[in-house]
């Protein structure tokens, strides 16, 4: 869809921008081996021509600027809905978990997950993919719930006691402020997604080691991992995407 878009407003003379926030050559490299710099071939031709490249985060903007992207390229944050994942949710859950929200695949670093040994704590899986069958059978103590949305997914954010982000190749991480927005601190390694998100000792903490990260998470005052999260809204991810429309007249 993307390729078509472009060469149809590229024939018809009409301006655009374009977005990048996904890690493309990361992800092809872990799933299939493509090496890195063929994808950046591609993703560098792709957006050439884009008035403004519009992407997640200021080390984002810094990475893209060092792979060869002569473009303007402008961080464009994300939100959560409120009304939606809220600490108000938080009820008396029968015993305690650590949890992880994600798609279940190989390129996300779930083993990092399911392979912590955190005793008194049940580790609580919530999404779907290709690797799910396959991990539900390598992990037998991890719990999966599979695909959750709404309010039943942020149900899962409020009752954890932590959020486990075991991911190393995100631009952002969005279920990282679904979590924060519950007032459930994040435990990370310190990389690019968590370093843009996370306000360590406030909103959750990263470490090389996952455990060291729960730890201290465990310590943090959920009231403040909800408050300081405020600063991630729709409305001034709106106003980033408006303020840098580009007009189609040439």
């Amino acid at each position: 869809m993307g390729l078509f878009a472009r060469k149809y407003l590229s024939l018809a003379g009409i301006r655009y921008n374009t977005a990048y926030h996904t890690k493309f050559p990361e992800g092809l490299k872990k799933i299939l081996y493509i090496p890195e710099w063929i994808t950046w071939l591609y993703v560098r031709w792709f957006h050439k021509h884009s008035g403004k490249v519009l992407t997640t985060t200021n080390s984002m903007v810094e990475e893209l600027q060092q792979h060869g992207f002569n473009t303007e390229v402008i961080p464009w944050t994300r939100g959560v809905d409120r009304q939606i994942f809220r600490p108000k949710l938080r009820e008396n859950f029968p015993g305690k978990y650590l949890l992880c929200v994600s798609r279940v695949s190989k390129e996300k670093n779930l083993e990092a997950f399911f392979e912590l040994d955190y005793p008194g704590y049940q580790k609580i899986m919530v999404g779907d993919g290709p690797m799910l069958d396959v991990y539900k059978t390598q992990y037998p103590d991890v719990t999966f719930t599979g695909f959750k949305t709404g309010v039943d997914l942020a149900r899962y954010y409020a009752n954890a006691e932590v959020f486990v982000f075991p991911s190393r190749w995100e631009t952002f991480g969005i279920v990282m402020i679904e979590s924060m927005a519950c007032g459930t601190p994040v435990a990370a390694y310190p990389c690019q997604g968590p370093i843009d998100v996370i306000d360590e000792g406030l909103t959750g903490c990263m470490r090389e080691n996952l455990k060291d990260a729960i730890d201290t998470c465990l310590k943090l005052n959920r009231k403040d991992v909800e408050k300081f999260s405020n600063r991630w809204t729709w409305d001034h991810a709106w106003e980033i995407f408006r303020d840098n429309l580009m007009p189609v007249n040439t």
